[in-house]
């Protein structure tokens, strides 16, 4: 009788410890498509600031990406090149993610690649995290109101970039 006892009480416990870790209070909702991107501030490589909050009325495409990242490298030359077709409509925020790359080599990359889009620099990791960044590239598509319209983890050939700038217009 006093096994039984055991076994209920831990498949309780067990059950209690799911509950908790799957309630969604208890964990942090990381941005996805429908939902509001996350307010961030940040210093450009230019010495200006920019944040979401000042873009108004307008898209904007946030690319997370490093110097050494070799398929950042690949998406490059397509990012330069739909934003001197769209930079009227649809603004690029460039976000290296400074703290796993160094100042210097972003700025190389940059001018290499003749980014006139401005490029971020998150120092501190901080909106990464925010974003939920693990590999980079990754691209978020936010619609004028703020609100993400799609996602891309990774490389993004550049028909489908394209189609993704497309989807932002009015």
């Amino acid at each position: 009788m006093r096994k039984q006892w055991i076994v209920i009480a831990v498949i309780v416990l067990l059950a209690g410890i799911a509950a908790y870790q799957s309630s969604s209070d208890n964990r942090e909702e990381l941005p996805r498509a429908g939902y509001q991107a996350p307010q961030f501030s940040l210093p450009g490589l230019d010495g200006n600031d920019y944040s979401l909050a000042k873009l108004t009325n307008k898209p904007v495409v946030l690319n997370f990406w490093a110097s050494w990242c070799g398929p950042c490298r690949l998406e490059a030359p397509e990012l330069a090149r739909l934003y001197e077709k769209y930079k009227d409509q649809i603004e690029i925020y460039a976000i290296n993610v400074t703290s796993g790359d160094k100042v210097a080599d972003a700025r190389a990359f940059a001018e290499e690649y003749s980014f006139s889009f401005p490029v971020l620099l998150d120092e501190k990791g901080e909106i990464a995290k925010k974003y939920g960044i693990r590999p980079i590239p990754t691209t978020f598509f936010v619609n004028a109101d703020g609100k993400i319209v799609d996602s891309v983890i990774g490389l993004v050939d550049p028909k489908s970039m394209e189609a993704k700038f497309k989807q932002l217009l009015p």
